[in-house]
């Protein structure tokens, strides 16, 4: 593998992230465009797992079956201490039948660990399935990205990208684990105790069921008025943990700048609107169990009340009062979780539809049947008129035709905007030509592979890109198999090893997450090390030279000769100090070539290169 991927894969820090640098954050209460549509598209996902899912179902609906039934039987053994201890008054010659209630409290152990046993099943098989959806969706997500066209990423932030691997699919994730076994067990609950409820006392279930009302009101009063202050307190942290990110990222710039009391002016007004928000949200949130419990109350009274009633009466027993009242008790709990769930189902849907979304998005134009093999390129490159723009309405490259043969050096040179980066990126099929086409030895490279054809160029960029690695991981990067002799052996190439091995731990030395362990110069150092390695047939070289000192660049000058002996070569130049020896020069001018030639040919002619050349060597004199 070349150097080539850097300018894909380098990820650039999002601008606003979530707790824990989680990516964009989801606003509470965010809902589903298309709810039905996202629901249809994860049940997709879970088929697969149907088997697992229907015994996740039984068995959640069986040991919620055999809890619920546990109040009832221990109602029993209430009603047997009762009826002995009346018996004691009485004088009847009878007391407590201990081992009768002994039997019903091992059957209702029983039940009890039977229940627990059912409980653990389907969350050991739920647990299974929500991994495999989310490591299937995970799966899919990172191979989405790698058939996304470049101008995908145009519009699309890094952190957008990331939260859907991260936020999104990890909100699936907990939902499937956690909620929707909930849901089962709490719709389950709901059905059972109003069962056995009924099978009590269907008054006092009457009297129950006119108390829930009065719960959903209250529910409803403080959700529609807390959820506001929710999405606010989202938003502002969303703010605050960008702030912090931008702050710390560039910190020596804020520094630099004495802009130490702005950042923190900055922070303290966010964070103070973070604090009004979370406080309210927090606070009405935190009224609901309070209020449950009072309202919880006054149905434990008006049970009790009526209990009292009926059992004087004879119509039903002290043991079916004491299990009623755990009835009531339990009732409450699963319509409180059935609410909390519904908004919790909105939020999965909405990051669901992000996620399906994102793969939904159009993909490369796919790679040819009969695609071209890269065994035999020898590095002849020709531009047949050439047209293309990022956008339709502004075409950068107007009519670019140029003919490259196998071994030469070109040089690519212009002002900024010219079009030179966009050549190498069209050439190396980062974005498909609008008209005209590019051949590599004679084939148009849609012939080819998309991997085929980027396996045949070593790329060095500008911007340098190395990974939280050792530094010999780094330079293997270039090509996977490589020994470690082959890695010193680029290093020396590249006029690396001497300073590698003034380094703590030499190649072994781990590079940080932001690779500012070492300086700039030994970083791009590092990159030519492994286009060294990659051994291509085609070489990008991209201000390649540009972070280090003149020195070091005369050094890498002459080990980049040495590499493109032999070998096409595109090299991207602003000081043109650095290109005399080019086999031929393009000079690029609004996306068209203006002129071409060597060095010496193009001063000769006294045009556009010349005013450049010239002029930039004015200013390096008077530098």
């Amino acid at each position: 593998m070349s150097d080539k991927v850097t300018k894909a894969t380098t990820p650039t820090p999002p601008k606003r992230r979530g707790p824990m640098g989680r990516g964009p954050v989801m606003a509470s209460g965010e809902k589903a465009k298309d709810f039905k549509g996202t629901l249809k598209k994860l049940l997709a996902y879970l088929k697969p797992h149907r088997v697992a899912v229907t015994f996740v179902v039984i068995f959640a609906i069986a040991s919620t079956v055999f809890n619920i039934v546990g109040p009832k039987i221990l109602g029993q053994a209430t009603t047997k201490i009762f009826e002995g201890v009346m018996n004691m008054i009485a004088n009847t010659g009878s007391g407590i039948d201990f081992e009768g209630i002994a039997k019903i409290l091992l059957f209702l152990v029983g039940l009890y660990i039977i229940s627990a046993v059912f409980s653990a099943l389907q969350g050991f098989l739920m647990t299974g399935v929500s991994m495999k959806v989310t490591y299937k969706l995970r799966e899919n997500t990172f191979a989405k990205i790698n058939r996304l066209p470049f101008k995908y990423f145009d519009k699309t932030s890094y952190g957008e990208v990331l939260s859907f691997l991260t936020n999104d699919i990890e909100t699936v994730n907990q939902t499937l684990n956690q909620s929707l076994t909930q849901i089962i067990t709490s719709v389950a609950t709901v059905i059972g105790i109003l069962v056995m409820m009924f099978s009590i006392s269907w008054q006092m279930t009457l009297v129950t069921l006119c108390i829930i009302p009065l719960s959903f009101v209250f529910i409803v009063l403080v959700v529609k008025r807390s959820q506001k202050y929710f999405s606010s307190q989202q938003e502002y942290l969303g703010h605050i943990n960008g702030h912090i990110e931008e702050i710390y990222g560039g910190h020596s710039v804020v520094q630099a700048f004495n802009n130490e009391e702005e950042a923190y002016k900055t922070f303290e007004g966010l964070n103070n609107n973070l604090y009004g928000s979370a406080w309210k949200s927090q606070f009405l949130s935190s009224l609901m169990q309070p209020i449950m419990a009072f309202i919880g109350n006054l149905g434990y009274v008006a049970v009790c009340i009526l209990g009292g009633y009926l059992a004087v009466n004879g119509r039903i027993s002290v043991g079916d009062i004491q299990a009623f009242i755990q009835y009531v008790r339990q009732f409450n709990q699963p319509i409180s979780q059935i609410a909390n769930m519904s908004n919790i189902m909105q939020m999965t849907m909405a990051a669901a539809e992000r996620v399906f979304t994102f793969l939904a998005e159009e993909e490369e134009v796919p790679d040819p049947q009969n695609p071209v093999s890269p065994a035999d390129v020898q590095g002849n490159v020709t531009f047949d008129h050439v047209h293309f723009g990022y956008n339709p309405n502004k075409i950068i490259i107007n009519d670019f035709s140029a003919q490259v043969k196998e071994g030469q050096k070109i040089a690519i040179v212009g002002p900024t905007g010219a079009g030179k980066t966009t050549i190498i990126k069209l050439l190396m099929r980062f974005y498909d030509v609008d008209s005209g086409a590019i051949l590599v030895d004679g084939h148009n490279i849609k012939d080819f592979r998309r991997n085929d054809l980027r396996s045949l160029f070593g790329m060095v960029l500008q911007d340098t890109w190395l990974y939280n690695g050792t530094i010999a991981d780094n330079i293997r990067y270039g090509r996977l198999d490589a020994t470690d002799e082959e890695v010193q052996q680029a290093a020396v190439a590249a006029q690396v090893d001497h300073f590698v091995r003034t380094l703590p731990d030499g190649y072994s030395m781990v590079l940080n997450e932001e690779a500012n362990n070492v300086s700039q110069g030994q970083k791009q150092l590092l990159t030519i090390a492994r286009a060294i390695l990659a051994d291509p047939k085609i070489l990008i070289l991209d201000e390649a030279t540009s972070s280090v000192d003149t020195r070091t660049e005369i050094l890498i000058q002459k080990a980049m000769d040495n590499l493109m002996h032999g070998r096409t070569s595109f090299v991207i130049a602003h000081r043109l100090s650095t290109i005399k020896n080019a086999d031929c020069i393009f000079v690029m001018k609004d996306g068209d070539i203006i002129e071409q030639g060597t060095h010496e040919e193009l001063l000769a002619r006294n045009g556009f290169y010349a005013d450049l050349y010239n002029s930039q060597f004015e200013v390096e004199e008077e530098a």
